[in-house]
């Protein structure tokens, strides 16, 4: 006899209703815009607008004249930002919509249509708005996004330093981690000056490098072409100029940052300054200090997150967890809760949907590095990689460092290892209580062994 599923509860559908009467449909384009109001509004119910500053004015003061109160377009490109910042301004309620989401009927294809379209979506209560942090979180997002796109450029151009010191046949790479570190860009930058000497440029060997300087000065025997020497100095001199950009975006961002008051009620005590050597990459100033000083918590206090992955983190989701109802929409929201996908009574897919949320992408990260960790967290990512694999450990612990995060920011509380062994002593608990029930029911009884 089969065992009795568990049925899905019915959820009640009410009828379509216009809920929105005053609603705007937008259609964005690079050059022009159709917008899209209900009819009897205004003497054309679509109109077609520049995307000039002036006309973008223009657009949110007929919208106004027609009584419009909320508006709905799609995030298409970076075109929407000037026309969902100026109707903000001006009031409006603005819900940016996902493309994906409000895709057209079948059939004939124009702008005219796709406005009118979101416009009586909107109307019936059919769409939902993408989240988007408060204005000054999206300010330093742009910044934190912007220092990223810095940082992959630069990376670029030491692979062309790598590449010139190949093509001249000196190993460096072969004896050093990493050429930009302290001994290699001594050594390229002697080079670049005119010094062949292996020896002599060996000797500029930092005392903490592995290698030897008579390692180091075979690696330097080479043929120094000129054109690769040429190319050599133009990659240095981009890698040094791409360096001095992320110092100003550095600059900035700790201005910003000071911009955001104290915190009144702190939840957790601030982190420790930072002291010792800057880690390559990272802010050159105390990027701790500053989350601390945006949320309120230290959320560096939770295993496997620093303090460019909290940063990550924050300009991404925000410090209010009020725009989600309970901790299982901001997982959702994540993507890194389960989306089962059930007909027939049969669940035919399993598994999370795939996202560019880059809330995500840290929380992976933070959760890969935990595998080897001391922590509760720790055991918890071995004990499921053991289990399932993984890619199911990831998700897993991804899951749960963005409930500890979720509860941190809306409780202001701090966070506290329970132990390595916290949730194994759990595990062994249910598996406990699981054996004690079967136990019952075929009318025994479990007996602990004495221990000794």
């Amino acid at each position: 006899m089969k065992a009795n599923k568990t049925r899905p509860t019915a959820r009640d559908l009410a009828a379509l209703e216009q809920i929105n009467l005053h609603a705007a449909g937008v259609d964005i384009g690079a050059a022009e815009i159709y917008v899209a109001v209900p009819p009897g509004r205004a003497a054309e119910s679509v109109r077609c607008f520049a995307t000039f500053t002036a006309d973008l004015h223009s657009c949110a003061a007929w919208l106004a004249a027609c009584g419009i109160e909320t508006v709905a377009m799609e995030s298409t490109g970076v075109y929407w930002i000037p026309l969902f910042e100026i109707l903000e301004r001006r009031g409006f309620e603005v819900y940016l919509v996902n493309a994906r989401h409000v895709k057209n009927v079948s059939g004939r294809k124009s702008d005219v249509l796709d406005c009118q379209w979101l416009q009586q979506l909107h109307t019936y209560g059919l769409l939902q708005p993408s989240f988007r942090p408060p204005e000054e979180i999206c300010a330093l997002r742009s910044l934190v996004r912007q220092r990223a796109m810095l940082i992959k450029y630069r990376a670029s151009h030491v692979q062309h330093m790598q590449k010139a010191l190949q093509q001249m046949n000196l190993k460096l790479t072969n004896v050093l981690t990493d050429i930009t570190g302290q001994t290699g860009l001594q050594i390229i930058r002697a080079i670049v000056a005119g010094e062949r000497c292996p020896a002599v440029l060996a000797r500029m060997r930092d005392g903490r490098c592995h290698k030897s300087e008579l390692e180091i000065a075979k690696s330097l025997e080479g043929h120094y072409q000129r054109e690769h020497l040429f190319a050599l100095r133009q990659a240095l001199e981009m890698y040094d100029f791409y360096g001095q950009q992320i110092r100003a975006c550095d600059e900035e961002l700790e201005a910003m940052y000071q911009e955001f008051a104290e915190p009144a009620e702190p939840g957790t005590p601030p982190p420790a300054p930072r002291t010792g050597r800057r880690r390559k990459n990272h802010p050159h100033f105390d990027l701790g200090q500053a989350v601390y000083r945006l949320a309120g918590v230290d959320l560096t206090q939770i295993d496997g997150i620093d303090a460019l992955l909290a940063q990550e983190i924050l300009t991404t989701i925000g410090t209010d967890m009020s725009k989600w109802p309970t901790v299982k929409h901001f997982a959702s929201w994540l993507r890194l809760a389960p989306n089962n996908k059930i007909t027939g009574g049969q669940v035919k897919q399993r598994g999370t949907l795939p996202t560019q949320n880059r809330a995500n992408t840290a929380l992976r990260l933070a959760a890969q590095s935990l595998a080897r960790s001391d922590s509760a967290l720790g055991g918890f990512y071995r004990r499921v990689r053991a289990k399932h694999g993984a890619p199911v450990a990831v998700t897993a612990t991804a899951h749960k460092l963005a409930r500890i995060i979720y509860f941190m920011l809306k409780r202001r509380e701090p966070y506290r290892d329970p132990g390595a062994d916290y949730y194994d002593q759990q595990y062994q608990a249910r598996v406990v209580r699981n054996l004690q029930r079967r136990a019952a029911k075929l009318g025994m009884r479990l007996e602990p062994i004495p221990v000794g």
